[in-house]
């Protein structure tokens, strides 16, 4: 039995990612490094600090910075980006979200958030969400980022489920070997996540109907290696 559903914030839930890039991009010209849409797809799922070391990289700047200068260039994106943040509603939300949300508390399943993000208790609050969710692991909570998996075996741990029987959504690679890491049964939105248990081109193709599908599956293969 599946007890609960575990989804990463951005690109599953809501897409920020424009929001992260224009951000990451007015803090990197002022440092002198140009970064476009490429590079912006390589900081998916990984965290602030882990986003800037591969911003400094891409500019030839990696040196250039004392620890305590990093501390302050990812504060003034982060700063920058809350501002964005402002544009976020319910019409945010991506297709599909919404309905799956309600169908899972209405089977009592449980609902968690695993994201990198420490806004993401505000961001799901601006989106209406937020008492939807029963617990929210951020980057606050663990030490190692994606793909190490310590931070949904942190949200299995809150809502007291045991990794085998939960499922992870997400949009990056880096998150789904972590869910995969972790024990998790994995679900990838998006074309380039082959190592996903379940590959969907958009959250629309999200529904109850085939996470249950995937569990059953899940199911009869633990069964037969038995």
């Amino acid at each position: 039995m599946l007890q609960v559903l575990i989804f990463d914030l951005d690109g599953v839930i809501t897409d920020t990612a424009h929001l992260h890039f224009i951000a990451w991009r007015s803090v990197a010209a002022e440092l002198g490094i140009q970064i476009d849409e490429e590079v912006n797809q390589s900081l998916k799922g990984i965290s602030r600090m882990a986003s800037l070391e591969r911003i400094l990289q891409v500019g030839g700047k990696t040196e250039l910075f004392s620890e305590t200068e990093k501390l302050a260039i990812a504060a003034r994106k982060n700063e920058r980006y809350v501002e964005l943040l402002s544009s976020l509603g319910p019409e945010s939300i991506l297709p599909g979200i919404a309905p799956l949300l309600d169908e899972l508390k209405s089977r009592g399943i449980g609902i968690g958030l695993a994201s990198a993000s420490l806004n993401a208790p505000g961001i799901l609050q601006a989106l209406g969400l937020a008492a939807l969710f029963d617990y929210c692991a951020d980057a606050s909570r663990i030490a190692h980022s994606k793909p190490d998996p310590e931070i949904f075996l942190a949200a299995c741990a809150g809502l007291g489920a045991t990794p085998q029987r939960c499922i992870g959504v997400e949009d990056a690679q880096a998150g789904i070997a972590a869910i995969n890491a972790s024990g998790m049964v994995s679900i990838g939105i998006g074309a380039t996540l082959t190592d996903a248990n379940l590959r969907l081109n958009s959250t629309e193709e999200l529904t109850w109907r085939r996470i249950a599908g995937l569990m059953d599956l899940t199911d009869t293969a633990t069964s037969v290696r038995r």
